[in-house]
């Protein structure tokens, strides 16, 4: 039996990786094989793409439609020499972050949109997440959080809070194109309320 594709988005700050991590170990406890991943990275070549585009050396900065084809080949290597072995193979697959941050991130950035989605088109294939977890937040409490963890290192946490806030308004617009695939969570909530709000929703799409 394939294995199931779960993905968690959001903006910077927003827990994904605390949940993911959260959900991982309590599935991982039922017996549920699995594979923790992010985007981008995943894979050496993926890892290095993603160096170049979140702390890239100065005067080396890519414009909005080179990030997104930096980060969808490097999505094409997640998907091929990971992602699509370990779901054949029944393993399920939990990744932080995935095509949806593309469409949110550098459409934020300037690209168009209708590019982003052709791009996505040819590298995803009929690869697609089951189900996918949007973490929801005011950005200014988001901030506030990333200032106590002291993390404001990279791009696009650098980036003005109106950036942040079309990120948000992005994430959720998309969350409305498929309610079936996507589940929008309060961010703010406590860890273990949202892990077991997760837990549970798997239960009912998987039985799991």
């Amino acid at each position: 039996m394939r294995g199931r594709f779960l993905t968690f988005e959001g903006g910077e700050g927003s827990g994904k990786s605390t949940l993911i991590k959260a959900v991982a170990d309590e599935l991982d406890k039922r017996g549920i094989e699995l594979v923790l991943t992010r985007e981008p990275g995943g894979t050496p070549l993926a890892e290095t793409l993603r160096s170049m585009v979140l702390t890239p050396e100065t005067g080396m900065e890519p414009g909005a439609m080179a990030q997104a084809l930096m980060v969808n080949a490097a999505r094409r290597d997640h998907l091929e020499r990971l992602i699509k072995p370990a779901l054949d193979e029944g393993t399920w697959v939990l990744s932080d972050r995935f095509a949806d941050s593309t469409r949110a991130y550098q459409g934020a950035s300037g690209a168009d949109l209708s590019d982003l989605l052709a791009i996505e088109g040819l590298v995803l294939g009929d690869s697609h997440p089951d189900l996918t977890f949007v973490l929801d937040a005011p950005p200014e409490a988001l901030l506030e959080r990333r200032i106590k963890r002291g993390s404001l290192a990279d791009t696009f946490e650098d980036a003005p809070m109106a950036f942040h806030q079309d990120i948000r308004q992005r994430f959720l617009g998309i969350a409305k194109t498929d309610p079936k695939r996507y589940v929008v969570l309060d961010a703010l909530n406590a860890p273990d309320a949202l892990r077991d709000e997760v837990l549970e929703i798997i239960a009912e799409r998987f039985g799991s």
